[in-house]
């Protein structure tokens, strides 16, 4: 079995609790999916099944976006509501200005990783810095804020649409909104709606994957990626023999079939397409 799907993930449940589970449900070891989404979290994760695996980091390589809610005034220590509370301040800031500072992030700036994260320091993630007391100094990314927009304002809660590219914290994203604002911000919601062309309103929730109410669709990955099939005999013996070959063809990969069935994948490097997956 290959294929993508998207599920729906529920808030309460790690990224790896939903790949565990549908481990068992389609009877692979072979899974995995294309970005982390933290317990909090809600909306899509695009999981990849079979030998689609190998495209975990190709399909990464994509705008996400976000529904996010936050708190103006309080500091925690994951940067999210479910942390304990170091810090907090009264909210003087008025519409206008947290509009206007929001609208001012639609830019690429250096943003500093949170310290609850799986970032690596010296081989140890993040997090276990964190949870022994150790100090770290963060590192900083270069993340592209390609959109950002305000919902809604309802006094000291703030609910914004963002797309942002791979690697941005959103948590870390309004932690510096409210660093602008002379305050502190806390997420206390987040639903990822989009990842590239994979859409929120093409998902299944994992409860309605277990409990069989629908019939699942795994999606193709000619469906989905910059490919050109190619469905003929003329490349045949070099494809299963996984031949290199130097074609003049734009797209970035090949997906070659032989009387309808997937025989290999091949990704362009440099003057050349290699073997990416054989089937």
């Amino acid at each position: 079995m290959n294929g993508i799907l998207i599920v729906n993930k529920s808030e309460g449940f790690t990224s790896r609790d939903v790949v565990n589970k549908l481990s068992k449900i389609f009877n692979t070891k072979k899974i995995g999916h294309t970005g982390t989404l933290d317990p909090i979290a809600k909306g899509v994760l695009v999981v990849v099944i079979g030998k689609y695996t190998k495209l975990c980091e190709d399909l990464t390589q994509t705008f996400k976006e976000y529904i996010a809610t936050f708190k103006l005034g309080i500091l925690t220590d994951t940067l999210d509501i479910t942390g304990e509370i170091l810090d907090e301040k009264d909210v003087t800031v008025t519409e206008e200005e947290i509009r206007n500072v929001i609208a001012g992030y639609k830019c690429v700036y250096d943003q500093e990783v949170p310290i609850y994260s799986s970032v690596k320091i010296n081989g140890r993630k993040l997090y276990e810095y964190a949870r022994n007391g150790e100090y770290v100094v963060l590192p900083k990314r270069k993340v592209d804020i390609k959109n950002i927009e305000v919902i809604d304002i309802n006094k000291d809660i703030v609910k914004i649409k963002c797309l942002v590219s791979k690697g941005t914290y959103i948590r870390s994203l309004i932690r510096d909104i409210g660093s602008s604002l002379n305050t502190f911000a806390t997420m206390t919601d987040l639903i990822r709606i989009k990842q590239g062309i994979f859409d929120i309103r093409d998902s299944y929730t994992l409860e309605d994957i277990e409990n069989g109410r629908i019939n699942c669709k795994l999606i193709d990955i000619e469906d989905v990626m910059d490919i050109c099939v190619i469905e003929n005999d003329t490349y045949l013996k070099d494809v299963t023999n996984g031949v290199k070959l130097k074609l003049d063809i734009e797209n970035k990969y090949i997906l070659f079939k032989h009387e309808g069935n997937n025989i290999a994948l091949y990704k362009k490097d440099n003057d050349y397409f290699r073997m990416y997956i054989h089937f």
